[in-house]
């Protein structure tokens, strides 16, 4: 007999979703996290206070409303760490008390402390008294998470330099910084302190940014972030970092040297599996702390799953939530849909850019034929209402069968609008539903309207010559 049928190490969103998952089929769930980590790295240090931060900075700038009211609108002139702060540390507050419910709701349990494997059924947990606990399982789901990368040929001291967890706690706005890393949350908090008045430098080693995004769509954010006064060093690699008693120089191999407030390195991730003692469960993770599973994410040892950003790619709050109920109904036994190749990918930079599908790229090198439409937000009344003149959205359609194969949408609302387009594509619907629908007015959803129409005009006119 074990202590629970299921054990979870860690509360992120993937750990969240497969103890209530697996609690929901009436099975013995407890979780196992630090008392001050509920809710993960999600919820405390990652995506929920920098989303958070950002919806500050947007309404206290008055960024979003400058189009309308002139570029010197402000809502506060001097904007502190303190503003941000109060309103990210509610947000943080209020969720945590949702999850900690949500738990409570479904019994499950909450071991507070850290757990390492004594065996392929069993963890001590260490709950910071000096004497640790051995509890047994009879499945367990690894959903440790992850920490910002850490170069060792880098002196991080939370101050100066800093990753993209420390960033959150500067104790002041700074004059300038520069961000190595131009990823995902590299280009997020660049834009965001760019919105701030920071004077940002970003420095890539590649030759372009967010690489996987469609072309068009990036070179709009790069136009709209340039305007914000920030340079774009690509093909450049930060050599050193010398720190003097009131800035950093950024010295770059090319012989360029930056002087900035603040570095922040944004050079991926790794998984925090160091202290879980894996090797006590008949486990290992590669180099980058990540561990490999199979298809209904079971590790090597067969009563161990793992879920998350642990696993690595896509390592988003959003899949992850879906690879925790997964293997926990596959850890239960239950039947499970496994999960749709379909998923959106949202970038909260400053505009925010969102999509789904392929990108014009992709269907260009695998020589699939399609036609672009585009509506831009200036032409909707919606987009003239919220002050958004530089917003897009693009469509990508077969012309052969009208089937969506993309949907990019850069500006206000872009996450939330893409999965308009998300949902025809999932249900196999064509431009036609967009062009025979009626979509509330004045809206953002109206966007793909107008370009379902732009794209069956062109459709049209190849269609004519043809004939």
């Amino acid at each position: 007999m074990y202590d629970y049928d299921l054990l979870v190490l860690g509360s992120g969103p993937s750990g969240q979703k497969a103890a209530i998952a697996a609690a929901k089929l009436g099975r013995r769930v407890a979780i196992v996290d630090r008392r001050d980590m509920l809710g993960g790295v999600c919820i405390n240090t990652g995506t929920v206070p920098s989303k958070t931060l950002r919806e500050a900075v947007l309404y206290l700038t008055g960024l979003s409303q400058r189009d309308l009211y002139g570029s010197s609108y402000r809502v506060k002139e001097d904007i502190t760490v303190a503003d941000l702060a109060a309103r990210t540390q509610h947000v943080i507050t209020r969720q945590t008390d949702v999850i900690r419910n949500q738990l409570a709701r479904n019994k499950v349990s909450l071991i507070t402390g850290t757990g390492r494997f004594a065996d392929a059924h069993s963890v001590w947990v260490d709950a910071g008294s000096g004497r640790e606990t051995r509890v047994s399982f009879d499945k367990a789901v690894v959903a440790a998470g992850t920490r910002p990368a850490r170069p060792d040929s880098v002196d991080f001291d939370d101050r100066t330099i800093v990753d993209s967890d420390g960033v959150i706690n500067l104790q002041a706005v700074p004059r300038s910084m520069v961000v190595v890393g131009a990823g995902v949350i590299g280009m997020e908090y660049a834009s965001l302190f760019a919105a701030l008045g920071t004077k940002v430098t970003v420095v890539e080693r590649r030759p372009r940014m967010l690489d996987f995004c469609d072309e068009e769509i990036v070179e709009s954010l790069k136009y709209h972030l340039r305007d914000l006064s920030m340079t774009f060093r690509f093909g450049e690699e930060v050599a050193a970092v010398e720190k003097h008693r009131s800035a950093a120089l950024c010295v770059l191999r090319s012989g360029k040297k930056i002087v900035a407030d603040t570095v922040m390195y944004s050079a991926g991730r790794q998984g925090q599996t160091d202290d879980l003692a894996l090797e006590a469960a008949g486990l290992t993770a590669d180099h980058r702390g990540r561990i490999t599973v199979d298809a209904d994410y079971r590790t090597a040892v067969d009563n161990i799953y793992a879920v998350g950003d642990v696993i690595g790619f896509p390592a988003l709050a959003s899949t992850s939530m879906e690879q925790g109920r997964l293997a926990a109904q596959h850890a239960c036994g239950e039947p499970a849909r496994g999960m749709s190749d379909l998923q959106p990918i949202g970038i909260y930079t400053i505009p925010e850019i969102s999509f789904v599908g392929k990108t014009e790229e992709d269907l260009t090198e695998a020589s699939v034929p399609f036609e672009v439409g585009i509506a831009r937000y200036r032409e909707l009344a919606r987009g003239q209402i919220v002050g958004d003149s530089y917003g897009m959205l693009k469509l990508l359609v077969s012309p052969e069968d009208g089937r969506l194969l993309g949907v990019h949408v850069f500006g206000t609302g872009a996450t939330e609008i893409v999965h308009i387009g998300q949902a025809v594509m999932g249900c196999g619907g064509t431009v036609d539903y967009l062009l025979d629908a009626v979509f509330n007015y004045p809206t953002l959803a109206e966007a793909y309207k107008v370009a379902a129409l732009d794209a069956a005009n062109k459709i049209r006119n190849i269609t004519r010559i043809n004939d």
